[in-house]
């Protein structure tokens, strides 16, 4: 089309410009495009491309990758970049070329190589994150066919995954890099490390039947460049004759402008002063959707030349402001190679921001421009520009004028001098001086795309050939409502000598000068102060070590002090994974043992594996939204719906009073509502609903409900519970032996306490819920996203007053489940399916991030106070220990969780005289729930602090003190049961072995000896879970088979697939009973209506439980089949099948399983409460940095007895996944509560869990060999929980850590240290110079902004 007809041609009746683009090479012309659509949006409902997803529609963790490709016409070269389509404004797209993970392979047509190395390396579980992650790759190749490791990983700094624990993803991806070629011959019998894990150096007594390849690289389709999908012609030509492209979009609330010339540009912010500037839309599309701004008038300068230059100037580097932070990166590494050092400290600077700065797909969009004008008093980047002095250039329509930033520029929060009619068009970077130093930091709760806590940017310059400062600029964020200078400090430093007595003075200065309100928002004021001054601590070691580089004379470096200074540069992670293969002789048909590849992994990788969400549209179908509770505790007065039924697309609200049967519910008492009635109990109580037309409609129409509230006083704590003696009934006593007697054998008694922060459980895919009446009888359909389908039928008949039989659940798989979806989904199944009976029409829902980790409840915070009698050689006699757990608003599991804390309130200890006792807090928080581990992790935890404190008191090594108290063969744990097949000292010893413990002891004891500010801490920590449901009647199974007459074979079970391998492990199992290859075998899905009254998929049982309930199921049609295999036994499968049904025989069985010889009684202390028990250990080293509370992982070795494996590379899968999970719930993941019980971390911005760059450096992970265990299907052990506990070797090792730095100050014994060990823990408990200039203000004195719950 030609530019200068456009305004009269292509504008439609509504006054917008058509949008033309392509996805996957196919010519899309919108008509109507709205600026408040997002890609995403516009992909999965417009055009039915489901395989990107939504996981939290903040740009936070990847799941909605694709690839942008655009032809730049002024250097004609094809630009592809990964993008968030969850933030990807529809409009920016106007002759752009998109890709997503559905265009570049299918399982139907062909696979890409990104596609199939996931799958094949076993990196997808649930494979709900995979479709961003294969996206990430992929566009890092189409620009690098032979990346560097470190490319990949920086690829993936935006994508997270909650299964895998990231490693098999990195090695799958290993084999494009560089270095994934080949491991220099040190390999074994094929000479090649991909071939065997990583290269792993074998143990001088090679093990026959030791495997350490759970896939092969040599089958990988190679990949060819060559080969990739080209740039549609037409899109290029068109963007060649785009003569002029201003553009206009006019949607319900908003116009979207794309000015094409500065002019039009500047003439248009005259007009519109308060219209919001779009770039990446990083900012404020998260203001729109999470903060409910509506800019009627939005303005998108991206394809302004001036904006998007990069100029060299005498002084420095000029950016535009719309310039990429790709783009500014990529120019000042340029810069860095090419200029001699002495000039491009500013650039360095830049550079060490831009590393840590949010994931690539954000950096790929973001705008310098934008990252200024939002003026966050966070901001990694506005610092730098302010302690360097950089130059704004700001035009309006009259002219233009340059600015410094300094500290005049940011007026207030979010506020600036720029003038709203003016635009900021260029920011210039200056050159460095020959005596000038820059040095730039963030400390943030994770490495990895996280948002700071503090940040800094110092710039000093000095006398020439001196150490006498003459220019000297402190720029801090996060420590006001701005950007901010230290400028008394620095004004009282110049003139001075770089030493000793400066350091001094600046911190007591800065002490003082860089105060903040105890109540500050963000909270953690004592760790915000501290680090001004440790981060000062390091710029000031940095620049002493430069000055003596340069030949000053200076003061030296003390070389214990040398670590502070170092920047953190990551290594690239290596692993070895350790099985027993299967036997000699064994047939290849038999696939149990083996590491067979998830089922669905394949259609995970391109996009075709169907989740909840992605069920088609229903003719006539509606949506709908949560209205919830604003306040913990209230009567609610009044509703008013006016406004929102009068918004376009609103058919109705849904509240209490339209539920046909019971508002009363609860996954074992119903003391929940379905719908508030009259009183709410928690902030995000479900009051109502609204449905309407469409996501969004639906959204913004329960945002306008107005509702009038008579508050309570909340109970949010578990120290507020315990003072108002808030408790649920009952409270569990498990006792054994003579606790006064032991108390009097025993040579010290010591006391001690400890809080556990509760989890949530982030599974990518939020719960989602589709509803849709069948139209008679009652009867509906469900599609839910949940552990329990059993449950859900149960409580939503209820809900509906029909008969269970009207009610179907189906549930194909989830993505992630972690326990969160075992009861909690039911609260919003019921809602749905009440507003579907009403309407009698289709109704789906899926929860935003946000909503999810508000409504549905974690896992229990835990306070345990314990008091412990010991002997001196370190054995505990005696142990009292009291637990409280906060529960929320309603019972839910809390009570089983309990029950299983206590049962593991020992540990792996065996002590004679113990006594545990469980309260459950009544609190006004969303329930918490079933999470992974399940209370047991719980109970352990408390366990290692106190034999901690034993070792810690008696000053002796903590291994040693564990290893005294571990159980043995035959002895009986507090509840009686007799431990058989006891296997955890082999763990033990092959773990020290494996590790190297006594040498690596050794290592970090002179590392610490010879480094003052980085300690290294070592542990190593044993677990035993117990393997049952505790509830009696929860251990039974079902399953269904049905063999058709073409031979083939459809499954059924009891069990749900949330990535864990269930079904893939059911098939393996019927494959061996059915003597028939895996291929001829399906599972469609998991119903109510073939298996009836299904357990949970939970309790790590699902695979023993269901898989001998398939077992059985396949003896019953094997036992049919036996005369007619008799009668032709050269005949095929197919043959006897056939003989069987023109025989007329059932060629269908149902099987059922309940574990024998289980029911534990309290009261009595009497039965058998597990069938068998899961062993582990894990050792585990870190090194902190004692000035800023950071840690790395530096390497894990894991030894975990599963039995003999069914699947080696889903069991190990399952042992990495549960590890790091364990990791961010014992060092990361912090939920924040105010003091009124309003969950303040709503998403991944602010609750961090691991990501790539958090794994262990090295990883080890050994199945133990020779352990049959006779109580499970095939020798088998559950592996789903059991590994989580082990990451608190990393805890103890931090707390190892720590220990050696207090030391430093004089310090030792035992001391408290809660979990997570977050940086903030780390440094504060590190007590040194800087922590006393810096006491916390007296508690009572103020409100926090957050509250231990």
């Amino acid at each position: 089309m030609n530019g200068t007809t456009a305004d009269t041609e292509t504008r439609s009746g509504s006054g917008s410009d058509e949008l033309v683009f392509f996805v996957n090479g196919k010519k899309i012309v919108e008509r109507n495009a709205d600026p408040e659509t997002t890609l995403l949006t516009y992909l999965r409902r417009k055009l039915g491309l489901t395989g990107t997803k939504l996981g939290c529609a903040e740009g936070g963790c990847g799941a909605c990758t694709v690839m942008l490709s655009r032809y730049q016409t002024h250097t004609q070269q094809l630009l592809h970049y990964a993008v968030n389509a969850c933030l990807a404004p529809l409009c920016s797209l106007h002759l752009v070329a998109v890709t997503t993970v559905e265009g570049i392979g299918s399982v139907a047509r062909k696979l890409h190589p990104v596609q199939e190395r996931i799958a094949r390396a076993h990196g997808s579980q649930c494979g709900f994150c995979t479709p961003g992650i294969v996206m990430s790759m992929y566009a890092l190749l189409r620009n690098n066919p032979t990346p560097k490791m470190a490319d990949v990983e920086e690829a993936f700094q935006g994508n997270l995954c909650r299964c895998t624990g990231y490693r098999p993803i990195l090695e799958g991806y290993k084999t494009f890099t560089v270095e994934g070629g080949c491991c220099g011959g040190r390999g074994r019998d094929n000479g090649c490390c991909m071939a065997n894990g990583s290269g792993a150096e074998e143990s001088s007594e090679e093990v026959v039947d030791e495997s350490t390849s759970l896939f092969n690289a040599a089958d990988f389709t190679p990949f060819d460049p060559t080969q990739e999908i080209i740039f549609p012609p037409e899109l290029m030509s068109l963007t060649n004759c785009e003569t002029s492209a201003s553009l206009c979009f006019r949607g319900d609330r908003a116009t979207w402008l794309q000015p094409d010339s500065l002019d039009e540009f500047l003439h248009l912010k005259w007009k519109h002063p308060d219209a919001r500037v779009v770039v990446g839309n990083t900012e404020v599309g998260i203001e729109v959707k999470f903060k409910n701004m509506v800019y009627p008038v939005i303005l998108a300068p991206a394809f302004i030349p001036e904006l998007n230059e990069v100029r060299h100037t005498e002084d420095g580097v000029v950016f535009g402001a719309a310039c990429t932070l790709s783009h500014m990166g990529a120019v000042l590494r340029q810069e860095v190679e090419t200029l001699p050092p002495h000039r491009t400290e500013v650039f360095l600077a830049i550079l060490e921001q831009l590393r840590w700065f949010a994931g690539l797909q954000i950096r790929n969009v973001a705008a310098i421009g934008g990252n200024i004008m939002t003026a966050s008093p966070i901001s990694d980047l506005n610092p730098v520009f302010m302690a360097t002095g950089c130059k704004l250039t700001l035009f309006d329509k009259d002219g233009s004028r340059v600015v410094q930033m300094d500290d005049s520029f940011f007026t207030g929060y979010r506020r600036t001098t720029v003038r709203p009619q003016e635009v900021l068009v260029s920011i210039e970077i200056p050159y460095s001086k020959k005596t000038q130093f820059v040095f730039a930091f963030k400390q943030s709760p994770r490495r990895e795309d996280d948002i700071s806590i503090v940040t800094t940017a110092m710039s000093v310059t000095f006398n020439p050939g001196t150490d006498v400062v003459e220019d000297l600029k402190l720029s801090y964020g996060g420590m006001a409502a701005t950007t901010t200078m230290a400028t008394e400090t620095a004004k009282k430093l110049l003139g001075r000598r770089w030493g000793e007595e400066l350091l001094q003075d600046a911190c007591s200065s800065l002490a003082e000068e860089m105060t903040l309100d105890p109540s500050v928002p963000g909270g953690m004021v004592t760790y915000r102060r501290t680090l001004t001054l440790s981060l000062f601590y390091k710029f000031y070691l940095t620049v002493l070590q430069k000055l003596r580089d340069q030949g000053v004379k200076a003061e030296e470096v003390q070389s214990d002090c040398q670590s502070a200074a170092d920047l953190f540069h990551p290594e690239t992670p290596s692993s070895v994974q350790v099985y027993q293969a299967v036997p000699e002789g064994r047939g290849q048909d038999d696939v149990v043992g083996r590491p067979m590849m998830h089922l669905s992994a394949l259609k995970q990788a391109t996009g075709e594996a169907v989740y909840c969400d992605d069920v088609p549209l229903y003719e006539n179908e509606l949506y709908l939204s949560l209205i919830t509770s604003s306040r913990a505790h209230a009567h609610i007065l009044s509703i008013d719906t006016s406004v929102a039924e009068s918004m376009p697309g609103v058919v109705c609200c849904v509240f209490a009073d339209d539920i046909p049967g019971s508002n009363a519910t609860g996954p074992v008492q119903y003391d929940e509502t379905i719908l508030a009635d009259r009183q709410v109990t928690c902030v995000g109580h479900i009051i109502g609903a609204v449905v309407a037309d469409t996501q969004l409609h639906a959204q913004r129409a329960a945002k306008a409900v107005r509702i009038q509230y008579e508050e309570l006083q909340p109970v949010v704590t578990i120290q507020e519970a315990i003072a108002a003696q808030s408790f649920y009934q009952p409270i569990r006593t498990l006792q054994n032996g003579d606790l006064e007697a032991g108390f009097k054998q025993a040579d010290h008694i010591l006391e001690g306490e400890m809080h556990m922060g509760g989890q949530e459980h982030f599974y990518l895919e939020t719960n989602v819920t589709l509803a849709v009446p069948r139209g008679e009888d009652g009867e509906m359909e469900l599609f839910v996203s949940t552990q329990s389908a059993s449950k859900t039928q149960s409580l939503v008949a209820k809900a509906l007053g029909v008969p269970a039989n009207r009610v179907v659940v189906r549930v194909k798989r989830m993505g992630g489940g972690f326990g969160g979806k075992e009861t909690r989904t039911t609260v919003l199944s019921t809602v749905v399916a009440v507003a579907a009976n009403k309407l009698k029409r289709p109704v789906r829902c899926m929860l935003d991030r946000d909503e999810d980790m508000l409504v549905t409840g974690g896992r229990h915070p835990f306070y345990g106070k314990y008091k412990v009698g010991f002997l001196n050689s370190g054995k505990v006699v005696a142990l009292d220990v009291l637990y409280y757990s906060n529960a929320g608003n309603s019972m839910d599991l809390s009570l089983s969780v309990m029950e299983r804390a206590l049962f593991h309130m020992e540990n792996s200890y065996s002590v004679a005289n113990v006594r545990g006792r469980g309260f459950l807090c009544r609190t006004n928080l969303p329930s918490n729930t079933a999470f992974r581990g399940f209370g047991g992790p719980q109970g352990m935890m408390v366990a290692e602090s106190w034999i901690t404190d034993v070792a810690q008191s008696l000053g002796r090594p903590a291994d040693e003190v564990r290893r005294l108290n571990l159980y043995v063969e035959g002895e009986s744990t507090p509840y009686n049961q007799i431990l058989n097949q006891f296997t955890l000292d082999r763990c033990w010893d092959e773990c020290l072995s494996r590790s190297g413990y006594q040498q690596r002891r050794a290592v970090v004891d002179l590392y610490n000896r010879q480094n003052r500010w980085t300690k290294r801490g070592l542990a190593i920590v044993p677990t035993k879970f117990g393997i049952s449901f505790t509830a009696l009647f929860l251990n039974q199974a079902g399953a269904l088979v049905h063999i058709y007459t073409d031979g083939s074979v459809l499954l059924t079970h009891g069990g749900t697939e949330m990535g864990q391998g269930l079904h893939t492990k059911m098939v393996q199992v019927a494959s061996r009973v059915l003597g028939i290859p895996c291929s001829k075998i399906h599972i469609s899905e998991t119903s109510t209506n073939t298996v009836p009254n299904t357990s949970p998929t939970a309790a790590s049982a699902s695979s023993d439980l269901n898989g001998a309930a398939v077992q059985n199921a396949c003896e019953i049609l094997e036992k049919r089949l036996e005369p007619y295999k008799t009668q032709n036994p050269k005949g095929s499968w197919e043959d006897w099948v056939r003989a069987a049904y023109f025989d007329r025989v059932n060629l269908s069985a149902n099987g059922f399983y309940k574990t024998p010889d289980l029911g534990y009684d309290f009261d009595s202390n009497s039965g058998r409460a597990f069938n068998y028990f899961t062993y582990g250990v894990a050792c585990s080293e870190v090194e902190i940095d004692c000035l800023t509370g950071a840690h790395k992982n530096l390497s894990s070795t894991i030894v975990m007895d599963v039995g003999h494996s069914l699947n080696p590379a889903i069991d190990i899968g399952q042992v990495e996944g549960a590890f790091i999970q364990g990791l961010g719930l014992f060092t990361m993941e912090e939920l924040h509560y105010s003091p009124q019980g309003v969950l303040l971390t709503r998403g991944p911005g602010s609750y961090k869990i691991p990501a790539f760059g958090d794994i262990p450096t090295r990883l080890t992970v050994s199945l133990l060999r020779d352990a049959p265990n006779d109580k499970a299907i095939f020798s088998s052990k559950a592996v789903g929980e059991p590994p989580l506990f082990l990451a608190a070797a990393n805890f103890y090792a931090i707390k190892d850590a720590i220990t050696a730095a207090r030391g430093e100050s004089g310090i030792s014994g035992p001391f408290r240290l809660d979990s997570p060990a977050s940086t903030e823990r780390i440094r504060n408990a590190c007590s040194d110079r800087f922590t006393k200039l810096c006491p916390p203000a007296e508690p009572g004195t103020f409100s926090p902004w957050s509250v231990q719950v």
